[in-house]
Protein backbone atom coordinates (compact mmCIF):
# COMPACT_ATOMS: atom_id res chain seq x y z
CA UNK A 1 0.00 0.00 0.00
CA UNK A 2 1.50 3.24 -1.47
CA UNK A 3 1.42 6.00 1.70
CA UNK A 4 0.56 9.84 0.19
CA UNK A 5 3.10 12.30 1.89
CA UNK A 6 0.70 14.47 4.05
CA UNK A 7 0.23 18.07 2.16
CA UNK A 8 2.49 20.60 3.86
CA UNK A 9 0.42 23.55 4.98
CA UNK A 10 1.04 26.53 2.75
CA UNK A 11 2.81 28.66 4.18
CA UNK A 12 2.19 32.80 4.90
CA UNK A 13 4.35 34.22 1.81
CA UNK A 14 2.01 31.44 -0.22
CA UNK A 15 -1.39 32.92 0.90
CA UNK A 16 -0.66 36.19 -0.20
CA UNK A 17 0.68 35.10 -3.55
CA UNK A 18 -2.50 33.20 -3.88
CA UNK A 19 -5.11 35.52 -2.97
CA UNK A 20 -3.19 38.15 -5.05
CA UNK A 21 -4.01 36.00 -8.40
CA UNK A 22 -7.55 35.53 -7.32
CA UNK A 23 -7.99 39.48 -6.91
CA UNK A 24 -6.03 39.34 -10.31
CA UNK A 25 -8.61 37.05 -11.83
CA UNK A 26 -11.89 38.56 -10.51
CA UNK A 27 -10.70 42.06 -11.73
CA UNK A 28 -10.21 40.73 -14.88
CA UNK A 29 -13.58 39.87 -15.09
CA UNK A 30 -14.97 42.88 -13.92
CA UNK A 31 -13.23 44.88 -15.90
CA UNK A 32 -14.40 42.96 -18.75
CA UNK A 33 -17.62 43.12 -18.03
CA UNK A 34 -17.11 46.56 -17.78
CA UNK A 35 -15.57 47.03 -21.13
CA UNK A 36 -18.73 44.64 -22.72
CA UNK A 37 -21.23 46.61 -21.02
CA UNK A 38 -19.17 50.15 -22.27
CA UNK A 39 -19.36 48.37 -25.74
CA UNK A 40 -22.90 47.70 -25.93
CA UNK A 41 -23.75 51.37 -24.51
CA UNK A 42 -21.66 52.84 -27.07
CA UNK A 43 -23.00 50.78 -29.50
CA UNK A 44 -26.72 51.43 -28.63
CA UNK A 45 -25.87 55.24 -28.88
CA UNK A 46 -24.31 55.04 -32.12
CA UNK A 47 -27.05 53.12 -33.88
CA UNK A 48 -29.71 55.66 -32.26
CA UNK A 49 -27.33 58.69 -33.75
CA UNK A 50 -27.49 57.18 -37.37
CA UNK A 51 -31.38 56.75 -36.72
CA UNK A 52 -31.18 52.88 -37.41
CA UNK A 53 -32.96 52.65 -33.85
CA UNK A 54 -35.67 54.55 -32.97
CA UNK A 55 -35.87 56.30 -29.59
CA UNK A 56 -38.22 53.43 -28.09
CA UNK A 57 -35.94 50.81 -29.61
CA UNK A 58 -33.09 52.27 -28.38
CA UNK A 59 -34.77 52.87 -24.40
CA UNK A 60 -35.97 49.40 -24.87
CA UNK A 61 -32.40 47.91 -25.48
CA UNK A 62 -30.96 50.14 -23.11
CA UNK A 63 -33.23 49.44 -19.80
CA UNK A 64 -32.93 45.36 -20.75
CA UNK A 65 -28.84 45.86 -20.53
CA UNK A 66 -29.37 47.42 -17.22
CA UNK A 67 -31.49 44.81 -16.03
CA UNK A 68 -29.08 42.42 -16.69
CA UNK A 69 -26.21 44.14 -15.16
CA UNK A 70 -28.32 44.15 -11.82
CA UNK A 71 -28.50 41.09 -11.50
CA UNK A 72 -24.91 40.25 -12.00
CA UNK A 73 -23.49 43.10 -10.13
CA UNK A 74 -22.32 42.43 -6.50
CA UNK A 75 -24.36 41.91 -3.40
CA UNK A 76 -23.99 42.09 0.26
CA UNK A 77 -23.50 38.30 1.51
CA UNK A 78 -25.12 37.22 4.62
CA UNK A 79 -23.21 38.99 7.78
CA UNK A 80 -22.44 42.08 6.18
CA UNK A 81 -19.42 40.57 3.85
CA UNK A 82 -19.12 41.67 0.26
CA UNK A 83 -18.84 39.77 -2.68
CA UNK A 84 -15.85 39.88 -5.24
CA UNK A 85 -15.88 43.47 -6.98
CA UNK A 86 -15.42 45.36 -4.15
CA UNK A 87 -12.18 46.69 -2.31
CA UNK A 88 -13.50 44.97 0.88
CA UNK A 89 -14.61 41.91 -0.32
CA UNK A 90 -11.25 41.06 -2.08
CA UNK A 91 -10.09 39.40 0.96
CA UNK A 92 -13.74 37.19 0.81
CA UNK A 93 -13.16 36.71 -2.35
CA UNK A 94 -9.58 35.06 -1.93
CA UNK A 95 -11.78 32.37 0.09
CA UNK A 96 -14.89 31.50 -2.48
CA UNK A 97 -14.92 28.14 -3.17
CA UNK A 98 -13.65 27.15 -6.91
CA UNK A 99 -16.54 27.59 -8.34
CA UNK A 100 -16.12 31.02 -8.44
CA UNK A 101 -14.33 31.09 -11.80
CA UNK A 102 -17.17 28.78 -13.76
CA UNK A 103 -19.56 31.44 -12.33
CA UNK A 104 -17.39 34.24 -13.81
CA UNK A 105 -16.89 32.60 -17.03
CA UNK A 106 -20.89 31.97 -17.22
CA UNK A 107 -21.53 35.56 -16.76
CA UNK A 108 -19.12 36.60 -19.68
CA UNK A 109 -20.93 34.24 -21.98
CA UNK A 110 -23.78 36.13 -21.07
CA UNK A 111 -22.79 38.74 -21.78
CA UNK A 112 -21.29 37.82 -25.15
CA UNK A 113 -25.15 36.56 -25.75
CA UNK A 114 -26.37 39.97 -24.75
CA UNK A 115 -24.19 42.03 -27.15
CA UNK A 116 -24.49 39.23 -30.09
CA UNK A 117 -28.28 39.43 -30.00
CA UNK A 118 -28.21 43.30 -29.56
CA UNK A 119 -25.65 43.62 -32.72
CA UNK A 120 -28.16 41.23 -34.34
CA UNK A 121 -31.39 43.46 -33.62
CA UNK A 122 -29.45 46.50 -34.73
CA UNK A 123 -28.93 44.96 -38.13
CA UNK A 124 -32.35 44.03 -38.40
CA UNK A 125 -33.46 47.51 -37.37
CA UNK A 126 -31.39 49.21 -40.28
CA UNK A 127 -32.40 46.75 -42.70
CA UNK A 128 -36.06 47.61 -42.36
CA UNK A 129 -34.94 51.31 -41.87
CA UNK A 130 -33.22 51.01 -45.27
CA UNK A 131 -36.20 49.42 -46.75
CA UNK A 132 -38.90 51.64 -45.72
CA UNK A 133 -36.54 54.91 -46.79
CA UNK A 134 -36.23 52.89 -50.05
CA UNK A 135 -40.06 52.60 -50.17
CA UNK A 136 -40.60 56.38 -49.37
CA UNK A 137 -38.39 57.15 -52.31
CA UNK A 138 -40.58 55.22 -54.22
CA UNK A 139 -43.60 57.19 -53.21
CA UNK A 140 -41.70 60.76 -53.38
CA UNK A 141 -41.41 59.58 -56.85
CA UNK A 142 -44.81 58.32 -57.68
CA UNK A 143 -46.86 61.77 -59.50
CA UNK A 144 -49.90 61.58 -56.84
CA UNK A 145 -52.21 63.04 -59.71
CA UNK A 146 -52.01 59.48 -60.61
CA UNK A 147 -53.73 58.06 -57.06
CA UNK A 148 -57.45 57.75 -56.52
CA UNK A 149 -57.63 57.88 -52.33
CA UNK A 150 -61.13 58.07 -50.79
CA UNK A 151 -62.48 60.47 -48.73
CA UNK A 152 -63.26 60.13 -44.94
CA UNK A 153 -67.19 59.15 -44.98
CA UNK A 154 -69.96 61.57 -43.17
CA UNK A 155 -73.79 60.09 -42.87
CA UNK A 156 -75.68 61.13 -45.56
CA UNK A 157 -72.78 63.34 -47.44
CA UNK A 158 -72.15 60.61 -49.75
CA UNK A 159 -68.83 58.17 -50.48
CA UNK A 160 -66.17 60.83 -51.72
CA UNK A 161 -63.14 59.78 -54.12
CA UNK A 162 -59.78 61.97 -54.77
CA UNK A 163 -57.89 61.12 -57.98
CA UNK A 164 -55.69 64.32 -58.93
CA UNK A 165 -57.71 67.64 -59.09
CA UNK A 166 -60.85 65.80 -59.13
CA UNK A 167 -62.85 65.19 -56.16
CA UNK A 168 -65.96 62.71 -57.00
CA UNK A 169 -69.44 62.03 -54.53
CA UNK A 170 -71.82 58.95 -55.07
CA UNK A 171 -74.63 60.00 -52.67
CA UNK A 172 -78.34 58.62 -53.12
CA UNK A 173 -81.14 56.83 -51.40
CA UNK A 174 -83.82 53.88 -51.39
CA UNK A 175 -87.08 54.20 -50.37
CA UNK A 176 -90.73 51.88 -49.60
CA UNK A 177 -94.15 52.37 -48.06
CA UNK A 178 -96.75 49.78 -47.92
CA UNK A 179 -100.32 52.28 -48.23
CA UNK A 180 -103.69 51.62 -47.56
CA UNK A 181 -105.39 54.54 -48.86
CA UNK A 182 -109.54 54.34 -48.03
CA UNK A 183 -111.42 56.65 -50.49
CA UNK A 184 -114.28 58.35 -47.66
CA UNK A 185 -116.52 58.82 -51.47
CA UNK A 186 -118.13 61.83 -52.83
CA UNK A 187 -118.27 62.94 -56.30
CA UNK A 188 -115.47 63.53 -59.14
CA UNK A 189 -113.74 66.94 -58.74
CA UNK A 190 -111.43 67.76 -62.19
CA UNK A 191 -107.85 68.55 -61.23
CA UNK A 192 -109.01 67.11 -57.53
CA UNK A 193 -106.24 64.76 -55.90
CA UNK A 194 -108.41 62.94 -53.31
CA UNK A 195 -109.14 59.90 -54.61
CA UNK A 196 -112.59 59.91 -52.90
CA UNK A 197 -114.73 59.45 -56.05
CA UNK A 198 -113.16 55.99 -56.71
CA UNK A 199 -115.11 54.44 -53.85
CA UNK A 200 -112.96 51.18 -53.63
CA UNK A 201 -109.89 50.99 -51.20
CA UNK A 202 -106.51 50.04 -52.38
CA UNK A 203 -103.29 48.88 -50.88
CA UNK A 204 -99.73 49.34 -52.32
CA UNK A 205 -96.21 48.68 -52.18
CA UNK A 206 -94.69 52.18 -53.55
CA UNK A 207 -92.64 54.89 -53.41
CA UNK A 208 -93.29 58.04 -51.45
CA UNK A 209 -92.80 61.72 -52.30
CA UNK A 210 -89.30 60.62 -53.79
CA UNK A 211 -88.29 57.61 -55.70
CA UNK A 212 -85.04 56.20 -55.26
CA UNK A 213 -82.15 58.29 -56.25
CA UNK A 214 -78.61 58.20 -57.22
CA UNK A 215 -76.78 60.89 -57.63
CA UNK A 216 -73.04 61.13 -58.77
CA UNK A 217 -70.60 64.19 -58.53
CA UNK A 218 -67.46 66.20 -59.68
CA UNK A 219 -65.39 68.86 -59.02
CA UNK A 220 -62.36 70.43 -59.25
CA UNK A 221 -60.48 73.73 -59.96
CA UNK A 222 -59.18 74.98 -62.67
CA UNK A 223 -57.98 78.17 -63.15
CA UNK A 224 -59.07 79.23 -60.28
CA UNK A 225 -62.51 78.31 -61.24
CA UNK A 226 -64.82 75.98 -58.90
CA UNK A 227 -66.46 73.47 -61.89
CA UNK A 228 -69.09 70.91 -61.11
CA UNK A 229 -71.12 68.38 -62.61
CA UNK A 230 -73.56 66.27 -61.45
CA UNK A 231 -76.01 63.64 -62.51
CA UNK A 232 -79.19 62.48 -60.83
CA UNK A 233 -80.92 59.60 -61.38
CA UNK A 234 -84.28 58.48 -59.95
CA UNK A 235 -85.88 55.21 -60.95
CA UNK A 236 -89.14 54.25 -59.64
CA UNK A 237 -90.51 50.98 -57.44
CA UNK A 238 -93.12 50.54 -59.63
CA UNK A 239 -94.16 49.81 -63.82
CA UNK A 240 -94.98 52.62 -65.21
CA UNK A 241 -97.17 53.69 -67.50
CA UNK A 242 -95.62 56.56 -69.99
CA UNK A 243 -97.83 59.32 -70.68
CA UNK A 244 -98.09 63.27 -71.14
CA UNK A 245 -95.85 62.73 -67.52
CA UNK A 246 -93.66 60.19 -68.39
CA UNK A 247 -92.42 58.39 -65.33
CA UNK A 248 -94.83 60.23 -62.90
CA UNK A 249 -98.20 59.35 -65.37
CA UNK A 250 -99.37 56.71 -63.31
CA UNK A 251 -98.30 53.41 -62.40
CA UNK A 252 -99.26 50.11 -64.96
CA UNK A 253 -99.76 47.66 -62.72
CA UNK A 254 -100.13 44.57 -64.94
CA UNK A 255 -97.23 41.53 -65.44
CA UNK A 256 -94.23 42.50 -67.75
CA UNK A 257 -94.18 45.96 -66.57
CA UNK A 258 -90.94 47.95 -65.83
CA UNK A 259 -90.12 50.63 -63.39
CA UNK A 260 -89.63 54.20 -64.75
CA UNK A 261 -86.40 56.12 -64.47
CA UNK A 262 -86.30 60.16 -64.45
CA UNK A 263 -83.64 61.60 -65.17
CA UNK A 264 -83.94 64.63 -63.34
CA UNK A 265 -80.49 66.18 -62.95
CA UNK A 266 -77.62 66.53 -65.78
CA UNK A 267 -75.80 70.02 -65.30
CA UNK A 268 -72.62 71.77 -64.41
CA UNK A 269 -71.61 74.52 -62.40
CA UNK A 270 -68.22 76.74 -62.42
CA UNK A 271 -68.06 80.02 -60.53
CA UNK A 272 -65.52 81.70 -57.82
CA UNK A 273 -66.19 82.61 -53.97
CA UNK A 274 -66.31 86.70 -55.20
CA UNK A 275 -68.12 86.31 -58.49
CA UNK A 276 -70.92 83.51 -57.49
CA UNK A 277 -72.30 80.78 -59.49
CA UNK A 278 -73.38 80.23 -62.96
CA UNK A 279 -75.40 76.74 -63.48
CA UNK A 280 -76.35 75.38 -67.37
CA UNK A 281 -78.38 72.26 -67.09
CA UNK A 282 -81.37 70.41 -65.60
CA UNK A 283 -82.17 70.32 -62.03
CA UNK A 284 -84.69 71.94 -59.41
CA UNK A 285 -86.46 75.17 -60.63
CA UNK A 286 -86.05 78.49 -57.96
CA UNK A 287 -89.58 79.18 -57.87
CA UNK A 288 -91.24 76.69 -55.00
CA UNK A 289 -87.83 75.11 -54.57
CA UNK A 290 -87.65 75.54 -50.63
CA UNK A 291 -91.62 74.97 -50.10
CA UNK A 292 -90.82 71.17 -51.61
CA UNK A 293 -87.31 71.21 -49.62
CA UNK A 294 -88.71 71.74 -46.68
CA UNK A 295 -92.12 70.12 -46.25
CA UNK A 296 -91.38 66.99 -44.51
CA UNK A 297 -92.76 64.38 -46.49
CA UNK A 298 -90.18 64.40 -48.85
CA UNK A 299 -89.60 61.47 -46.81
CA UNK A 300 -92.86 59.79 -46.56
CA UNK A 301 -95.84 59.93 -48.26
CA UNK A 302 -98.09 62.24 -47.99
CA UNK A 303 -101.18 63.14 -50.09
CA UNK A 304 -101.05 59.56 -52.31
CA UNK A 305 -102.46 60.57 -55.86
CA UNK A 306 -103.71 57.26 -57.74
CA UNK A 307 -102.76 54.52 -55.34
CA UNK A 308 -104.02 51.87 -56.97
CA UNK A 309 -101.76 52.49 -59.87
CA UNK A 310 -98.67 54.06 -58.36
CA UNK A 311 -96.26 56.21 -60.22
CA UNK A 312 -92.87 56.92 -59.84
CA UNK A 313 -93.87 58.93 -56.42
CA UNK A 314 -96.89 60.31 -54.42
CA UNK A 315 -97.83 63.82 -54.23
CA UNK A 316 -96.43 64.43 -50.47
CA UNK A 317 -97.37 68.16 -50.49
CA UNK A 318 -98.01 69.10 -54.05
CA UNK A 319 -101.09 70.61 -55.18
CA UNK A 320 -101.69 70.63 -51.48
CA UNK A 321 -100.14 73.85 -50.18
CA UNK A 322 -97.49 74.46 -53.18
CA UNK A 323 -97.14 74.30 -56.85
CA UNK A 324 -94.36 71.01 -57.53
CA UNK A 325 -90.86 72.88 -58.64
CA UNK A 326 -90.65 71.19 -61.18
CA UNK A 327 -87.03 69.61 -62.80
CA UNK A 328 -86.84 72.32 -65.75
CA UNK A 329 -83.95 73.16 -68.13
CA UNK A 330 -82.16 76.54 -67.21
CA UNK A 331 -79.52 78.64 -67.48
CA UNK A 332 -79.39 80.30 -63.33
CA UNK A 333 -76.82 82.55 -61.35
CA UNK A 334 -76.16 82.37 -57.86
CA UNK A 335 -74.45 85.33 -56.21
CA UNK A 336 -71.88 84.94 -53.79
CA UNK A 337 -73.18 84.43 -49.65
CA UNK A 338 -73.29 87.81 -48.35
CA UNK A 339 -74.35 88.37 -44.48
CA UNK A 340 -76.53 85.27 -45.20
CA UNK A 341 -78.34 86.74 -48.22
CA UNK A 342 -78.06 85.21 -51.66
CA UNK A 343 -80.27 85.94 -54.71
CA UNK A 344 -80.59 83.42 -57.65
CA UNK A 345 -82.01 84.31 -61.14
CA UNK A 346 -82.35 82.31 -63.86
CA UNK A 347 -84.25 81.70 -67.44
CA UNK A 348 -85.65 78.48 -68.33
CA UNK A 349 -87.19 76.20 -70.73
CA UNK A 350 -90.51 77.24 -70.62
CA UNK A 351 -93.53 74.98 -70.19
CA UNK A 352 -97.20 74.37 -72.22
CA UNK A 353 -99.93 76.06 -70.16
CA UNK A 354 -101.72 72.65 -69.38
CA UNK A 355 -105.28 71.19 -69.18
CA UNK A 356 -105.01 69.16 -66.70
CA UNK A 357 -108.66 69.07 -65.40
CA UNK A 358 -109.62 67.67 -68.80
CA UNK A 359 -113.00 68.10 -70.57
CA UNK A 360 -111.93 71.36 -72.16
CA UNK A 361 -111.95 73.21 -69.07
CA UNK A 362 -108.53 75.23 -69.52
CA UNK A 363 -106.76 76.47 -72.68
CA UNK A 364 -103.46 75.32 -73.70
CA UNK A 365 -100.57 76.74 -75.64
CA UNK A 366 -97.73 75.64 -77.45
CA UNK A 367 -96.18 78.64 -78.27
CA UNK A 368 -93.82 80.97 -76.32
CA UNK A 369 -91.78 83.73 -77.59
CA UNK A 370 -89.76 84.24 -74.65
CA UNK A 371 -87.85 82.22 -71.67
CA UNK A 372 -89.20 80.97 -68.35
CA UNK A 373 -87.66 83.47 -66.03
CA UNK A 374 -87.23 82.73 -62.21
CA UNK A 375 -85.67 84.69 -58.84
CA UNK A 376 -85.15 83.75 -55.44
CA UNK A 377 -83.73 85.35 -52.51
CA UNK A 378 -82.62 83.98 -49.28
CA UNK A 379 -81.60 84.39 -46.00
CA UNK A 380 -79.71 82.60 -43.43
CA UNK A 381 -79.98 83.95 -39.73
CA UNK A 382 -78.53 83.00 -36.79
CA UNK A 383 -76.36 80.48 -34.59
CA UNK A 384 -76.72 76.55 -35.41
CA UNK A 385 -76.80 75.55 -31.75
CA UNK A 386 -79.62 78.51 -31.32
CA UNK A 387 -82.96 79.92 -32.64
CA UNK A 388 -81.80 80.43 -36.36
CA UNK A 389 -83.50 79.90 -39.71
CA UNK A 390 -84.30 81.20 -43.57
CA UNK A 391 -87.16 83.56 -44.75
CA UNK A 392 -87.03 83.14 -48.70
CA UNK A 393 -88.73 85.46 -51.09
CA UNK A 394 -89.19 84.06 -55.08
CA UNK A 395 -91.39 85.48 -58.43
CA UNK A 396 -91.85 83.52 -61.38
CA UNK A 397 -92.79 84.83 -65.10
CA UNK A 398 -93.82 83.54 -68.43
CA UNK A 399 -95.17 84.35 -71.69
CA UNK A 400 -97.88 81.59 -73.33
CA UNK A 401 -98.61 82.43 -76.92
CA UNK A 402 -101.04 80.98 -79.53
CA UNK A 403 -103.33 79.88 -77.13
CA UNK A 404 -106.12 77.20 -78.10
CA UNK A 405 -109.50 76.33 -76.76
CA UNK A 406 -112.66 75.08 -77.68
CA UNK A 407 -113.69 78.59 -77.79
CA UNK A 408 -110.77 80.38 -78.86
CA UNK A 409 -111.09 80.74 -82.86
CA UNK A 410 -108.37 78.57 -84.60
CA UNK A 411 -107.18 82.00 -86.66
CA UNK A 412 -106.99 84.65 -83.75
CA UNK A 413 -103.81 85.33 -81.84
CA UNK A 414 -104.35 85.12 -77.92
CA UNK A 415 -101.56 85.62 -75.55
CA UNK A 416 -101.48 85.38 -71.49
CA UNK A 417 -98.73 86.45 -69.61
CA UNK A 418 -98.17 84.08 -66.53
CA UNK A 419 -96.72 85.53 -62.72
CA UNK A 420 -95.93 84.17 -58.99
CA UNK A 421 -94.77 85.69 -56.34
CA UNK A 422 -93.81 83.66 -52.75
CA UNK A 423 -93.07 84.02 -49.35
CA UNK A 424 -91.78 81.59 -46.78
CA UNK A 425 -89.63 80.73 -43.68
CA UNK A 426 -88.34 78.12 -41.48
CA UNK A 427 -87.53 78.72 -38.02
CA UNK A 428 -85.59 76.35 -35.58
CA UNK A 429 -85.12 76.37 -31.83
CA UNK A 430 -84.63 73.63 -30.04
CA UNK A 431 -85.93 70.43 -30.66
CA UNK A 432 -88.83 72.72 -32.36
CA UNK A 433 -89.00 73.51 -36.25
CA UNK A 434 -91.52 75.50 -37.88
CA UNK A 435 -92.16 76.20 -41.48
CA UNK A 436 -94.86 78.70 -43.22
CA UNK A 437 -95.12 78.77 -46.87
CA UNK A 438 -97.71 80.96 -49.01
CA UNK A 439 -97.41 81.60 -52.82
CA UNK A 440 -100.18 83.59 -55.07
CA UNK A 441 -99.93 83.62 -59.40
CA UNK A 442 -101.95 84.52 -62.04
CA UNK A 443 -101.91 82.23 -65.11
CA UNK A 444 -100.08 80.05 -62.52
CA UNK A 445 -102.24 77.09 -62.38
CA UNK A 446 -102.38 74.47 -59.25
CA UNK A 447 -100.69 70.96 -58.43
CA UNK A 448 -98.16 71.60 -61.55
CA UNK A 449 -96.56 74.90 -63.16
CA UNK A 450 -99.31 75.93 -65.43
CA UNK A 451 -101.51 73.30 -64.77
CA UNK A 452 -105.23 75.00 -65.51
CA UNK A 453 -104.35 78.46 -64.97
CA UNK A 454 -105.94 79.96 -67.84
CA UNK A 455 -109.85 79.54 -68.63
CA UNK A 456 -111.34 78.79 -72.06
CA UNK A 457 -110.93 82.11 -73.28
CA UNK A 458 -107.38 82.57 -72.43
CA UNK A 459 -107.92 84.74 -69.26
CA UNK A 460 -106.09 84.12 -66.46
CA UNK A 461 -106.89 81.89 -63.18
CA UNK A 462 -106.01 83.40 -60.05
CA UNK A 463 -104.34 80.75 -57.56
CA UNK A 464 -102.51 80.65 -53.98
CA UNK A 465 -101.67 78.20 -51.56
CA UNK A 466 -100.07 77.55 -48.50
CA UNK A 467 -98.95 75.57 -45.91
CA UNK A 468 -98.02 75.04 -41.60
CA UNK A 469 -95.48 72.58 -40.28
CA UNK A 470 -94.66 71.84 -36.89
CA UNK A 471 -91.66 69.55 -35.86
CA UNK A 472 -90.85 68.44 -32.01
CA UNK A 473 -87.00 66.23 -32.01
CA UNK A 474 -88.01 63.94 -28.94
CA UNK A 475 -85.01 62.43 -28.91
CA UNK A 476 -82.01 62.09 -31.33
CA UNK A 477 -83.90 59.71 -33.57
CA UNK A 478 -87.43 59.95 -32.73
CA UNK A 479 -89.46 62.82 -33.84
CA UNK A 480 -92.92 63.98 -35.01
CA UNK A 481 -93.76 66.26 -37.33
CA UNK A 482 -98.04 67.57 -38.03
CA UNK A 483 -98.20 69.53 -40.95
CA UNK A 484 -102.01 71.59 -42.72
CA UNK A 485 -102.49 72.90 -45.95
CA UNK A 486 -104.16 73.74 -49.18
CA UNK A 487 -103.71 74.98 -52.71
CA UNK A 488 -106.54 77.21 -54.02
CA UNK A 489 -107.87 78.16 -58.03
CA UNK A 490 -110.21 80.50 -58.35
CA UNK A 491 -112.72 80.52 -62.01
CA UNK A 492 -112.41 84.03 -63.93
CA UNK A 493 -116.05 86.00 -63.17
CA UNK A 494 -118.47 84.64 -65.95
CA UNK A 495 -116.95 81.23 -66.21
CA UNK A 496 -119.09 78.34 -65.49
CA UNK A 497 -116.92 75.18 -64.61
CA UNK A 498 -118.75 73.66 -61.70
CA UNK A 499 -116.43 70.60 -62.27
CA UNK A 500 -113.12 72.52 -61.95
CA UNK A 501 -111.34 72.07 -58.92
CA UNK A 502 -111.42 74.77 -56.07
CA UNK A 503 -109.59 73.45 -53.35
CA UNK A 504 -107.29 70.74 -52.74
CA UNK A 505 -106.49 70.29 -48.76
CA UNK A 506 -104.69 67.65 -46.81
CA UNK A 507 -103.28 67.51 -42.87
CA UNK A 508 -100.97 64.85 -42.38
CA UNK A 509 -99.22 63.62 -39.17
CA UNK A 510 -95.89 61.68 -39.21
CA UNK A 511 -93.29 59.94 -36.76
CA UNK A 512 -90.06 59.42 -37.94
CA UNK A 513 -87.48 57.23 -36.18
CA UNK A 514 -84.12 57.12 -37.46
CA UNK A 515 -83.07 53.27 -36.78
CA UNK A 516 -79.36 54.00 -37.40
CA UNK A 517 -77.78 56.72 -38.93
CA UNK A 518 -78.73 56.25 -42.63
CA UNK A 519 -81.87 54.05 -41.57
CA UNK A 520 -84.90 55.57 -41.11
CA UNK A 521 -88.31 54.50 -39.83
CA UNK A 522 -91.81 55.92 -41.13
CA UNK A 523 -95.43 55.75 -40.04
CA UNK A 524 -98.00 58.38 -41.45
CA UNK A 525 -101.37 58.98 -41.96
CA UNK A 526 -102.92 61.72 -44.04
CA UNK A 527 -106.37 62.92 -44.85
CA UNK A 528 -107.04 64.90 -47.87
CA UNK A 529 -109.73 66.24 -49.34
CA UNK A 530 -110.80 67.75 -52.90
CA UNK A 531 -113.83 70.34 -53.75
CA UNK A 532 -114.91 71.66 -56.79
CA UNK A 533 -116.08 75.15 -57.98
CA UNK A 534 -119.30 73.50 -57.74
CA UNK A 535 -120.87 71.49 -54.95
CA UNK A 536 -119.33 68.28 -55.52
CA UNK A 537 -116.36 67.31 -53.00
CA UNK A 538 -114.71 64.08 -51.79
CA UNK A 539 -112.07 62.55 -49.57
CA UNK A 540 -110.05 60.11 -48.25
CA UNK A 541 -107.56 58.78 -45.48
CA UNK A 542 -104.45 57.44 -46.02
CA UNK A 543 -101.87 55.19 -43.65
CA UNK A 544 -98.61 54.12 -44.80
CA UNK A 545 -95.40 52.66 -43.27
CA UNK A 546 -92.36 51.98 -44.19
CA UNK A 547 -88.36 52.79 -44.42
CA UNK A 548 -85.63 54.77 -46.08
CA UNK A 549 -82.01 54.55 -46.16
CA UNK A 550 -79.94 57.72 -47.05
CA UNK A 551 -76.17 57.39 -47.87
Amino acid sequence: MKCTEPSRPVGRRGRLWLAMLMAVQVGGLLLSQQARADEFTDLLDLLKAKGTLSASEYRTLLDKHRQHLAMNAPRPAAGGAMLAGTAAGSATAAAMPAGTEATSARTSADSAQILAQAQQAAAQAQASAQVAAAASAKLAAVDTRRLVRADPYTPGKGIGLTAGDFNFNISGFVNGFYTYNRPGGGQAVAGGVSTGPSRFDSSSVRNGLLPAGLVLKMSTTQAGIDINTVFGIYPGLNSADPGAFNANSGGSPVGLGTAGVDFRQAYITAGTSSFGTVKVGRDLGLFGSDAILDDATLLSVGATGSNSAPGNTSLGRIGVGYVYADWLPQISYASPVMHGVQLSMGVMTPLDAYNYAGSGLSATSTSHSGPMMQGKLTWDFGKADGFNGRIWSGFLFQRDSHLTSSVIPVDSSVHANASAGELGTKLNYGPWQTVLYYYRGNGLGTTGLFFDGLAQDGRRRTSQGYYAQLSYQFTHRLKAVASYGASQLYSVPGEDVPLLVRRNLSEIGAIYYSLTRGLSLVGEYTHTSSTAQGPHRGTDDSISGGAIFVF
